[in-house]
């Protein structure tokens, strides 16, 4: 996990400074970001599953409560990939670091993350020219990923 994201000590502290408690609920659905390299775009639903595989027993409820609360904080950042589910992943941890843009392959629906912020200039030349603060943004590419490409050209020669 890299510095810029938070750690269990830094939703305390962020918690505690909005008047809210560390509760176990809180610690486990931090813990699933956390350690969920594979997939770090999870719903509601998928940190439910994710506890109830590890033993815990929070209601749906609880969890859709928590990760609306810890979005609204700032922990975590929601996304709408256009598939009917409101996902969360882990917000930066400094506000003024860009988060990344998504590229999501139409076949396999796989999300992947692209790190370079390509829109810099461009968000320098719209706050130049209309005086508009930018503050963030949200880049979604939808086409084909290496993989499914390879296996529609492979389709194609058989």
């Amino acid at each position: 996990m890299s510095d810029k994201n938070f750690r269990l000590q830094d939703l305390r502290a962020r918690l505690s400074a909005n008047h809210y408690k560390m509760t176990p609920q809180r610690k486990e659905i931090l813990q699933i970001f956390l350690e969920n390299n594979a997939d770090p775009h999870l719903s509601a639903e998928e940190v439910y599953e994710v506890l109830k595989k590890k033993d815990f027993d929070f209601g749906l409820a609880t969890i859709y409560r928590n990760v609306e609360l810890l979005s609204t904080l700032g922990i975590l950042s929601k996304i709408n990939f256009d598939d009917g589910r409101t996902r969360y992943e882990l917000a930066s941890a400094d506000p003024k670091v860009h988060q990344h843009h998504h590229l999501i392959c139409l076949k396999c629906k796989k999300i992947f993350e692209f790190e370079e912020d390509l829109l810099e200039n461009l968000e320098t030349t719209i706050t130049t020219k209309s005086g508009f603060e930018i503050v963030n943004h949200e880049v979604k590419f939808f086409g084909y990923c290496a993989d499914c490409k390879g296996k529609d050209n492979a389709d194609k020669k058989s």
